[in-house]
């Protein structure tokens, strides 16, 4: 799926994966950014694992919450790359583990999950930016499904890994943490969509 970035905006989101996952930049420099190249490189802090560093507390909720959203995308985003790679190069019974359905279709489930989380996030910080009459609906959609797709693909990924997915020393059980963090922030996805509801039954 393509989404009508700007060729900066395709430029900005190469630049930030690569300064990022290096451990440069930091919450200054998101500051001079409009709210739809921000949520570019929020995605971005997501797949590296630097959203407890980026995150503003201060800001206003719908901004906050639009940003977890996009963080929750570089997550899940970043937890299927991991379980892909993983299933394509462990071998059981003499072939990768990723050619065996139980391995092959949570990851396929992961990756159109992944896709739609990323429609709703952008869409809603877009609407955040422009100001828009459904900000505070689309927000609601996108922090409470990018939240659980987060979620359902870093345990999908840890149980593609197996036992050394459970460890200390395997990055996915941060990953895993900020997940459950940001599903939690603001309210559970219960009541976010609580809130969608009202909008659409009011």
């Amino acid at each position: 799926m393509q989404f009508a970035f700007t060729e900066d905006q395709e430029l900005l989101r190469r630049e930030a994966r690569d300064v990022l996952s290096n451990g440069g930049w930091g919450r200054d420099e998101l500051a001079e950014l409009g709210f739809l190249d921000r949520a570019v490189v929020l995605e971005e802090v997501g797949r590296a694992d630097r959203g407890e560093e980026f995150f503003d507390t201060s800001g206003p909720e719908l901004e906050r919450l639009a940003s977890l959203a996009l963080e929750a995308v570089g997550i899940a985003a970043k937890a299927l790359e991991l379980g892909v790679e993983h299933a394509k190069t462990r071998e059981q019974f003499g072939r990768p583990i990723g050619v065996y359905q139980a391995v092959s279709h949570p990851l396929a489930d992961t990756f159109v999950e992944t896709e739609l989380a990323r429609s709703l996030a952008y869409w809603a910080a877009w609407c955040v930016e422009e100001g828009e009459e459904q900000a505070a609906v689309a927000v609601a959609a996108a922090k409470s499904y990018a939240g659980d797709v987060a979620v359902a693909a870093c345990e999908r990924s840890i149980q593609v890994h197996g036992g050394i997915g459970f460890t200390w020393e395997h990055v996915l059980h941060r990953y895993y943490k900020r997940a459950l963090w940001i599903q939690a922030f603001g309210g559970y996805p219960r009541e976010q969509r609580a809130r969608i509801a009202a909008f659409l039954l009011d």
